[in-house]
């Protein structure tokens, strides 16, 4: 009992223990915000690239795509852990609008609206036909026209609040798309005859995925036009299938065993005239299909939490210093507890539970602070927006919305741990040096 007692009495009656209470808070206020908004930030990455490319890709980086497409994804459409798929075709482009004279140099997507917003998050991402995505590509204006859905930051601009200003109805816009069809060898098909090929669509919708280099550079074109514009010869090739599993099944699971499926597939095609093409296919799940896009993020993610781990060592030595300068003044009191009977180790323990203490205080300290400063975060920050023309990132430029602000109970319970855990490091030399003082040191009167 007398450990608590003194330990809460060294917290209460030794002003300087407050720095390191206020040290440890200031820490442990900085860490929840940064790591709060990092973490959402690329949470929120991550689940819009799961949303645009499904669970799993079975695809090609080839502009000549691969063959036998359909049988496969008959295979998969049988497997008891496939829900759905969507077959597409990527390739490269320039589009135009008819009549005028710039140029723009984008990726083409050719898919079915039907299979693809079953297998990937694509038809929550369009504006005017989001209630009925399947009718993503159909336009009224030019009836006669197939329709193509662009990139929303290729067809209007971003505001200053990271908004933009649709119409009513989607805007009348004629493309004209240029592509270079290949042959299954990779060959120009049109070579000495103009090379190109190309075909006018009207913009039918736009699509945000909240992904700057995809809603940058991307258009979405009916699968069956992409064929025709990007590939050429009687088979016909696409360039990746999409699929998402069924509940309950876990993505490596999923991907190994369509990997599996492809083996068998790829062995049974071994023989085909265009059975080369197969080779260069590969089974990613959809982590490893984007990771060159998350990569640079949970980099940042990671040199944070580095940077972070040096602001707790500076912590750790805020309550070295405190201790130090606590217990050089508390000699006396020391040489009374040991010449009572106290033992070494129960006097370690009466200077660690004061470091639990400083280290809970001030955790929670810091954690209220953090999570009320969190809550209003967002309108603090549309405040110093509207006062001061001031953005932590301008809306302009960067693809967010409003800042995360979730707190994530693992996360916290991890600062606190980690504050407690630093509290404890710095008393522990110093605990351990009042341990050794021999008591007649202490209470010896010196004489004249």
């Amino acid at each position: 009992m007398y450990k608590i007692i003194l330990a809460v009495r060294y917290l209460v009656r030794r002003p300087i223990a407050y720095l390191a209470v206020l040290a440890v808070a200031l820490c442990v206020f900085i860490v929840v915000v940064v790591m709060t908004v990092l973490t959402g930030l690329v949470t929120d990455f991550r689940d819009k690239n799961h949303s645009f490319v499904g669970d799993c890709v079975v695809g090609t980086e080839s502009l000549v795509g691969f063959a036998y497409y359909e049988d496969f994804v008959k295979r998969l459409e049988e497997a008891d852990f496939v829900e759905s798929t969507s077959v597409v075709i990527r390739s490269y482009a320039l589009i135009s609008p008819v009549g005028g004279e710039r140029n723009i140099g984008v990726e083409i997507m050719g898919i079915d609206p039907r299979g693809h917003i079953k297998a990937t998050g694509w038809g929550e991402t369009l504006y005017y036909n989001r209630a009925a995505p399947w009718k993503a590509f159909e336009q009224s204006y030019e009836p006669n026209v197939p329709g193509c859905v662009v990139g929303i930051d290729l067809l209007l601009m971003r505001d200053a609040k990271g908004g933009y200003v649709h119409g009513v109805t989607v805007s009348e816009i004629p493309l004209a798309v240029t592509c270079f069809p290949l042959t299954a060898k990779g060959a120009l098909a049109l070579a000495g005859t103009g090379l190109v090929r190309t075909k006018t669509f009207c913009v039918s919708d736009t699509a945000h995925s909240g992904l700057a280099r995809v809603d940058t550079s991307i258009i979405y074109v009916p699968f069956e036009q992409a064929q025709l514009l990007c590939m050429s010869g009687a088979a016909k090739r696409a360039s990746a299938i999409h699929i998402k599993f069924k509940p309950g099944v876990k993505i490596e699971e999923g991907r190994q065993k369509v990997s599996a499926l492809w083996q068998r597939f790829k062995q049974e095609k071994a023989g085909e005239a265009q059975a080369y093409l197969l080779d260069t296919v590969t089974v990613r799940g959809w982590k490893e299909d984007r990771r060159a896009f998350i990569a640079a993020m949970e980099k940042e993610q990671t040199m944070m939490t580095a940077m972070f781990g040096l602001v707790g060592v500076t912590t750790v030595f805020i309550v070295f210093v405190v201790f130090y300068m606590i217990i050089s003044h508390k000699s006396k009191d020391i040489g009374i507890l040991k010449s009572l009977g106290v033992s070494n180790f129960n006097l370690v323990q009466v200077y660690l539970g004061f470091a639990i203490l400083v280290g809970m205080l001030g955790s929670a300290l810091g954690a209220a602070g953090g999570w009320m400063f969190l809550a209003y975060i967002n309108p603090i920050e549309r405040w110093l927006f509207e006062h001061f023309d001031f953005q932590l990132w301008d809306r302009s430029i960067f693809a967010i919305g409003d800042i995360p602000n979730q707190i994530e109970l693992s996360v916290l319970a991890a600062i606190i741990l980690s504050a407690i855990f630093a509290c404890l490091a710095g008393a522990l030399v110093p605990s351990w040096q009042a341990a050794r003082v021999r008591p007649v040191e202490t209470l010896r009167v010196s004489q004249l």
